[in-house]
């Protein structure tokens, strides 16, 4: 059985934590932070949990990242 491909993409946007939760970045401060109130620029700050629904699509993605 051939080895399984990790998505590049995937690998570059998201981690694992020991506990097995997928942390990625915060979305919506690429551009446009002129119309965003300043409470949603600061809570948007750092990293996040994806919910389990998203988790479970990104572990697709990442077969090796256990």
């Amino acid at each position: 059985m051939p080895k399984m491909k990790t998505k590049s993409s995937a690998k570059k946007r998201f981690k694992v934590t020991a506990s097995g939760l997928i942390v990625a970045g915060q979305t919506g401060k690429r551009h446009g932070m002129i119309k965003r109130s300043n409470k949603f620029i600061r809570q948007a700050r750092g990293t996040t949990i994806l919910s389990e629904q998203d988790a479970n699509i990104v572990r697709k993605y990442m077969p090796y990242a256990r």
